[in-house]
């Protein structure tokens, strides 16, 4: 498993983009969630998650993620070099879990890095648009509770759409097509909650992947949210546990 360890870390580091996408992703999550709370006013208090606005960066930035996820498996199936990661490491279990690990350490990096300038951005910018003390509402602080949990679990979520997105790619091989499945079961079922009535809309926020993981950022009015904020990234580990499950069965049967 070490020597494992240590072929995947040096094929993942020396991909062309691997760099460039986990800086593109950092970047696109926090500048998305500076372009929100540059153009968020709020007039009266008691409305907004200041917490969970100051992260929603993440809803854009997470996709730069799944492409690199995806790339550090399609890319050798593509290239024809997933034979010689199969001759080298029989024991296909093996590789896809050493494949995971690394991915998984590439998106804790990153999610650490883009929730703290997401979190910077909202303590600068949100107390100007009106998500103050004056207002009744508390700062963007890790030192809240609730904040820490939400920064926290967010970064946990990058690790788990990570996986989730290599388990797709595994089971599909082909890069465009897995970024369309991954990313389509990730936006999809919000966009059709939105189209059903309770208490439909209520389920699908409660099993749909993106939905669920995401209330790990609510730090407020919980009682009344779809699904707990664990439970939610309960629901997303699972997901991402099936992908990668059912990835490495195909990893086993179809490419034995």
């Amino acid at each position: 498993m070490r020597e494992a360890l240590v072929a995947e870390w040096t094929k993942l580091r020396t991909l062309s983009g691997t760099a460039w996408l986990l800086i593109g992703a950092v970047g696109l999550t926090v500048a998305a969630s500076a372009a929100i709370a540059a153009t968020t006013h709020i007039s009266s208090g008691g409305g907004q998650d200041p917490t969970k606005l100051a992260l929603s960066g993440v809803e854009l930035g997470q996709m730069v993620l799944v492409a690199f996820a995806i790339s550090a498996i399609s890319e050798e199936y593509g290239t024809g070099m997933i034979l010689l990661s199969l001759a080298a490491v029989p024991r296909r279990r093996v590789l896809l879990a050493a494949k995971a690990a690394n991915v998984g350490f590439m998106a804790i990096l990153t999610g650490v890095l883009a929730v703290a300038g997401c979190l910077l951005v909202g303590h600068q910018m949100l107390p100007a648009a009106g998500l103050d003390a004056v207002h009744g509402y508390a700062p963007v602080s890790i030192s809240q509770g609730p904040t820490l949990r939400a920064a926290g679990g967010t970064v946990l979520y990058f690790v788990l759409v990570a996986l989730l997105s290599l388990g797709v790619a595994t089971a599909v091989r082909e890069t465009a097509v897995s970024i369309g499945a991954a990313l389509g079961l990730l936006y999809l079922p919000p966009i059709l909650a939105q189209l059903l009535s309770e208490p439909l809309r209520r389920l699908i926020q409660q099993i749909a992947p993106m939905s669920a993981g995401l209330a790990i950022q609510n730090t407020t009015k919980l009682r009344s949210a779809p699904i707990a904020p664990w439970s939610g990234l309960g629901v997303l580990a699972a997901w991402a546990l099936a992908a990668l499950f059912l990835g490495g069965l195909l990893l086993r049967l179809r490419d034995a």
